[in-house]
């Protein structure tokens, strides 16, 4: 099963089965030891550059992030 297909069949469940899902997912996330949180991180930036590099992802201001974020939460 692909990861897509995987998505998809979560995604099709009902509201109660999938935050049982998303529970036990997350506490799974909680057993892992340093080193394999240390390589999820640079796979992520790894991910991330991909897509600078590619295009599908543009960079915004840290301000500016940060002034939409205080304004929409104040």
């Amino acid at each position: 099963m692909t990861m897509n297909e995987l998505e998809a069949a979560a995604l099709a469940l009902n509201v109660a089965d999938r935050a049982k899902l998303a529970q036990k997912l997350l506490r799974s996330l909680e057993d892992l030891s340093e080193d394999e949180i240390d390589l999820l991180w640079i796979e992520e930036a790894l991910r991330r550059d991909a897509e600078f590099d590619d295009g599908t992802a543009r960079a915004r201001c840290g301000e500016d992030v940060f002034r939409e974020l205080r304004a929409r939460f104040s």
